[in-house]
């Protein structure tokens, strides 16, 4: 069985990406399930319901997030509303929201979703998450063979680290945060998928998504700068997909992949 995985979904140009390629991806690898990561969705920080409700459920099953889950101050009330909606699980216990969640896969049987945030150049306030990670594992029903990690962190040591450390025992562990799809997609040797960043939906013409002018310009400076998210032009989907025994749970293939569609003014 397949599922697609997508990068850091950035604004309004990355929503549209996305709605515009996700049906065609999975049709084309043909995924029965499909998680987006939307941390970054609403105006290029954070997420809302409204949305949220633009790519679930018709373009995602479930989505996923980090350390900028609650730029948009509505979300602190909203995400109660959003059954497939995860944050950070070793953010803070009094934090709303949940951090993983057991969904059922139109193709049969249930994935785990676990979302985790890394402490190496990250927020300090996020607790170990090889610790919550092993909480987790311990509370997902053994009848569950498919489980997927989303693993928000910056440094590829840690994102590695936990690969490492979860080998054997999930289907993947997928790293999101630094927008740029890495090149070291692998299955380890006991059957976990790994790469370091999935990437990003952004603009290709860009800094991670933002105006490229502004961001040199903050370089440059050493001063604080608005950086306008690129919302049209060519933006490009970043994902991976994943195929994995349906009995056992482990990855057999992990392929990335990335497209690239047009968007205008209108959009």
């Amino acid at each position: 069985m397949n599922f697609l995985f997508i990068g850091d979904v950035v604004g309004k140009g990355g929503r549209s990406a996305v709605k515009s390629l996700a049906p065609e991806l999975r049709r084309e690898f043909n995924c029965q399930f499909c998680v987006v990561n939307v941390e970054n969705i609403a105006n290029g920080g954070g997420m809302n319901a409204k949305t949220l409700n633009q790519l679930l459920p018709d373009y995602a099953d479930v989505a996923t997030s980090g350390d900028h889950v609650w730029d948009q101050k509505a979300l602190e009330t909203e995400i109660h509303g959003f059954d497939n909606v995860l944050r950070p699980a070793n953010m803070g216990e009094n934090q709303p929201g949940r951090g993983y969640g057991v969904f059922r896969n139109a193709g049969g049987g249930d994935i785990a979703v676990v979302n985790l945030m890394g402490q190496v150049f990250m927020r300090p306030s996020a607790r170990c998450p090889f610790e919550k990670v092993r909480e987790i594992l311990s509370a997902i029903p053994k009848n569950v063979k498919c489980i997927l990690v989303d693993f928000h962190a910056e440094a590829t040591s840690e994102k590695a680290a936990m690969a490492r450390f979860l080998d054997g025992r999930v289907t993947a562990v997928l790293g999101t945060h630094t927008h740029v799809q890495t090149a070291d997609a692998t299955i380890l040797p006991g059957g976990t998928a790994f790469i370091s960043d999935v990437g990003m939906v952004g603009a290709e013409r860009s800094v991670l998504g933002r105006c490229p002018d502004s961001v040199v310009d903050k370089f440059v400076s050493g001063m604080p700068r608005r950086l306008p998210v690129v919302e049209k032009g060519d933006i490009r989907l970043d994902a991976v997909v994943v195929s994995y025994n349906h009995n056992t749970g482990k990855a057999t293939a992990i392929q990335p992949i990335s497209r690239t569609i047009s968007v205008g003014l209108a959009q």
